[in-house]
């Protein structure tokens, strides 16, 4: 009896050790799933249609051209071999093209304040983060919106420093209780990277602010030296007015930040039948020509300044005009435009996990999951907007950033896909296991050794047999995803230093507090 008990004692203790290390957080190099996995199985486009939209972008440049490019652009992407037309267009000829994507940087990385966060941008290499300028707040609790404030944008920051699968922070909403514009970006940069540790996209709301807002990141960075051996801030900068415009003041912002050390997302973001053609491949088309535009910009001004190619092609509901990002077609826009990535071998971003619905309900769900799945498997370097998005980028989400981290964790498995190999055929399993063994694979050494590193496992999403939910009083994912925002905000700590916060508060008029 003694020895029974002292057998049950040891199963249990060692039982108990196994759930305990198996809850333990793994070691990076055996997660399951980790920020920049390769994906770039799915394709959309032939290698025939990738040639084609090629083709017919150069020939836009060629004889279209773009509008509106301030005098000092003019000046630049002439000097490169740009025609300055009578009509005020800049046309672009093939070999000018070319040339600027020979100079083109490829590979590039974009810093988090903590190396352990840095972006390795090439290839197929996928992860996935926030952005946009939401001007809403979506409170679940309540079922309703709220105009969106500096406290949100920092709290949105805090809880994205935590979120494994939540691999950078782009701004995702305006500050809207800060009148002043020079305050706003001001607030907008310190909220984010008081917040977190990742890397940061932010814009300028004017080209005249580039210069104030770069002596706060110099603050924030320990120097101008210092922050340009690691520009953790990137400007995400539309450039363009599509159809075939440059956005004028957007253009001088970016040549401020090409000169102020500050890697740049070129972002084209025309609406399919509205301000882009109402086709997929005239959509991506005119996309891809405005980029290739913006990168003989970017080089003309500094060959080989970090740029991501940023082909932001929209949907749009044609029977209403309403943009809608949660589409079927929104999903094609952005793989398409990840393969374009891929064939001129440059870094890439577009949307993709944004939502037309008004609340994380289901049909949020099978929105988000749609566009993230399908563009990390076309191998889309930089997935954006996609965590915490709807109502077609007017609204973000606490709690849906929360559940989207389960989202994009399996969706990054997907990506991650399927190892075929002698282990993982398994057949020394299948003998052990049939020829006189358990006749299961449950709790075998191979079952258990490969739990963590090849599943990946909810945080939120609830998998409880009925049985087990009604015991546990029925819990529903938004209570979850409620108190985990909750708990998140009570414990997370300001990712500065409590000196550094009041020297910046010193100096800058702060809407929110840490």
């Amino acid at each position: 009896m003694v020895e029974a008990m002292e057998r049950k004692g040891r199963r249990g203790g060692g039982r108990a050790a196994r759930v305990a290390a198996r809850a333990a957080a793994l070691p990076d190099d055996l997660r399951p799933i980790r920020p920049g996995m390769a994906g770039g199985t799915l394709k959309v486009l032939t290698e025939a249609q990738v040639q084609q939209i090629h083709e017919a972008a150069l020939q836009a440049l060629e004889t279209i051209g773009l509008a509106d490019a301030p005098p000092s652009g003019i000046a630049a992407m002439v000097g490169v071999g740009a025609i300055h037309g009578a009509d005020g267009r800049l046309r672009f000829p093939r070999q000018v093209v070319e040339d600027a994507l020979g100079q083109a940087a490829r590979g590039i990385t974009l810093p988090g304040r903590d190396p352990a966060h840095d972006l390795h941008l090439t290839g197929t290499k996928v992860h996935y983060g926030t952005a946009g300028a939401a001007v809403h707040i979506v409170d679940p609790a309540s079922n309703s919106y709220r105009e969106s404030t500096a406290q949100d944008l920092y709290n949105a920051a805090r809880i994205t420093q935590v979120l494994d699968n939540v691999n950078f922070f782009q701004r995702p909403m305006v500050c809207r209780d800060v009148a002043d514009n020079l305050e706003m970006d001001l607030n907008s940069i310190y909220a984010s990277v008081a917040g977190t540790t990742k890397h940061v996209g932010m814009s300028f709301s004017d080209p005249s602010h580039v210069a104030p807002c770069m002596e706060l990141i110099h603050m924030l960075a320990g120097g101008e030296e210092a922050w340009r051996a690691r520009p953790f801030i990137s400007n995400s900068n539309c450039f363009v007015v599509p159809p075939m415009k440059f956005a004028t003041e957007s253009c001088e912002t970016m040549e401020h930040c090409i000169r102020a050390g500050m890697p740049v997302l070129l972002l084209s973001a025309g609406m399919a039948g509205a301000t882009a053609p109402s086709t997929i491949a005239g959509a991506v088309t005119q996309a891809t020509a405005e980029c290739l535009a913006g990168m003989v910009y970017v080089n003309a001004i500094q060959p080989g300044h970090p740029a991501i190619f940023g082909t932001w092609p929209f949907g749009l509901d044609l029977r209403t005009g309403a943009m809608c990002l949660g589409s079927g077609e929104q999903a094609l826009l952005s793989s398409a435009c990840a393969q374009m990535h891929q064939f001129y071998g440059l870094p890439g971003g577009a949307a993709g996990g944004a939502s037309d619905s008004k609340m994380p309900d289901m049909q949020a769900g099978w929105e988000q999951m749609c566009s993230n799945v399908m563009a990390g498997l076309s191998g889309l370097n930089m997935v954006y907007e996609a965590a915490g998005m709807h109502a077609s980028l007017l609204g973000f989400c606490l709690e849906s950033l929360i559940l989207s981290d389960d989202l994009i964790g399996q969706a990054m498995r997907c990506v991650r896909g399927i190892e075929v190999n002698e282990e993982t055929l398994a057949l020394d399993q299948m003998a052990e296991v049939c020829l006189g063994g358990t006749g299961h694979y449950l709790g075998t050494d191979k079952t258990l050794a490969l739990m963590q590193c090849d599943f990946v496992y909810p945080t939120l999403g609830n998998r409880m047999s009925p049985k087990e939910w009604e015991e546990n009083q029925k819990p529903d994912l938004m209570s979850a995803a409620i108190a985990r925002k909750e708990a998140i905000l009570d414990e997370a700590r300001a990712q500065v230093a409590p000196d550094l916060d009041r020297a910046v508060r010193d100096r800058y008029a702060m809407y929110f507090q840490c």
